[in-house]
């Protein structure tokens, strides 16, 4: 990438965001069917929810705000969208489905916000932001699924919203490994700052 690297630079792309004052947790889609390579897994995703595990107890320790997103669709498929028409099988993703449940790794707890949605983005159609708002959170922190697709939109919407977008590196996967790092590298450039685990955990008590 260094070619690309270079373009960027010199169009002044991949400042540095950096943390706000409170930090809040986004774990993105790690759902059983999204860790399963039969379904909609692969790639990087186990080693990503592994990962993630110890970042989501360093957020329940210092009592910062945490959110969780699922795709939940109605039992009889009078919410599909376009979306669905590209990708059917999300389709089975219903409530009680045990694909669409959280993985056992990360199960919330009292007090942390489930999201469901029907699209890529955690922020449309939800209350995702609003609840952000009244957390006091300005830096949202994302893991999760896919890293091409509903970790990338989220990313954008969360800047769009004016948070202060930060991904968890090493905590994001892909089904697929190039699109993993493309889109990392993309969202780094422009949408997000691209920080590895143990950093962020350093940056919360900093921050916090």
């Amino acid at each position: 990438m260094t070619s690309e690297l270079d373009i960027y630079t010199r169009q002044s792309f991949g400042h540095t965001i950096g943390f706000g004052h409170r930090a809040a947790l986004l774990i993105v889609d790690f759902t059983n069917g999204f860790n399963d390579p039969a379904l909609f897994g692969g790639g990087n995703i186990d080693a990503a929810v592994k990962r993630t595990v110890g970042l989501l107890a360093a957020f329940r320790e210092r009592s910062l705000p945490i959110a969780y997103t699922r795709v939940v669709y109605a039992e009889d498929g009078s919410d599909a969208s376009i979306f669905t028409r590209k990708a059917p099988g999300l389709l089975r993703l219903t409530e009680h489905d045990p694909a669409g449940q959280i993985v056992p790794e990360l199960t919330p707890q009292a007090g942390e916000l489930m999201v469901r949605k029907t699209q890529a983005s955690a922020f449309f159609g939800t209350s995702l932001a609003p609840w952000l708002i009244q957390q006091g959170a300005d830096t949202v922190v994302v893991t999760g699924c896919t890293t091409s697709g509903c970790v990338r939109a989220t990313v954008v919407d969360a800047l769009g919203y004016n948070f202060r977008p930060v991904v968890a590196v090493d905590c994001v996967g892909d089904r697929a490994i190039g699109p993993h790092e493309a889109n990392l590298f993309d969202m780094g450039q422009k949408y997000a700052d691209l920080v590895e685990r143990d950093r962020i955990i350093e940056a919360l008590d900093v921050s916090h």
